[in-house]
Parts: C-alpha cells; structure tokens; sequence
C-alpha cells in the first residue's frame, strides 16, 4: 500500500540504493506517488497489478505488505499469496499483534512462503528517514531482507 507509511517506507528504501517495485489497490495512488518522486523515481517500478509486481521483483520476492493491522492483512496476504512462489517472503509492516504473527507465520510456511511482522515505529518521519524496527516471524527470512532494512 502506498498511504502515508507505505509511501514513505518505499521512499526510505529508494534512498538507500535499492529497486523498489510499487503497488496500491488503487492504480492513480501508484500514479500520484510517482509523480511525487522526484529524484528518486528512476529507483522505483510503478505496477498496476500483483502479478505484475511479482514479476518485477528478484526471487526470492520480498514484499512488504503495508495496510492496516488485523483483517486487512489477513485479506490482502492471501491474495498476495497467489502470485507468490515458495521461498518467497511476506513482510507485513503494519504493526500487528505478536499472536497474528505466529498465526501468520505458521498458515504461510505450510505454503512454503517465510513470513515476517516489522512493526515500524517512528510515524511518518521515522518512515521516510530512519524508522525503528520491530522484526519477528520466520528467523531464517530475517537474514535475507536486513539489509532492505538497515541501510
């Protein structure tokens, strides 16, 4: 998702070097990101559908899931798991509850998909320029995304 977090998060990353393949539900939310990226918009792959974002991203995928904790994640994983391999990687940004996690972790990794919860703290700010992370979920997908994370 490309709201206020997701956005910045995507900018964050851009900023640090990395190739960010973005995707909103809404396609003229992807189209109004972009064309407020300014500099950074050369790092950024515009998609307008799931499959077309896993298509634009290296296996195994890493895709940050950023919508708001409880159902919704629930709901937009699952349908991200269908254009996803195993071996991928789901990493759910939106803060959820440890016990959903777990959930999560265990409901994906029968589908041979890692999955992560990265709560990011830091608003809107800390986002863009530097949030603090929360990771847990799948210990061995950690080592594989760090970096996306804390450069």
């Amino acid at each position: 998702g490309l709201g206020v977090m997701g956005a910045n998060l995507a900018l964050n990353m851009a900023e640090k070097g990395n190739t960010v393949a973005v995707f909103n539900r809404t396609a003229a939310k992807t189209d109004a990101f972009m064309s407020h990226a300014g500099p950074l918009a050369p790092r950024l792959v515009p998609t307008k559908s799931l499959p077309e974002l896993a298509a634009a991203i290296s296996e195994p995928r890493p895709i940050v899931l950023m919508v708001t904790a409880g159902p919704a994640v629930d709901q937009e994983a699952g349908v991200l798991a269908g254009v996803m391999k195993p071996g991928d990687i789901i990493i759910d940004c939106g803060n959820a509850n440890f016990r959903d996690t777990r959930r999560r972790e265990a409901e994906f990794k029968a589908k041979g998909i890692s999955f992560l919860g990265v709560g990011v703290s830091g608003g809107e700010e800390g986002a863009r320029h530097g949030p603090s992370l929360m990771p847990g979920g799948d210990p061995k997908a950690w080592p594989l995304v760090r970096d996306i994370f804390e450069q």
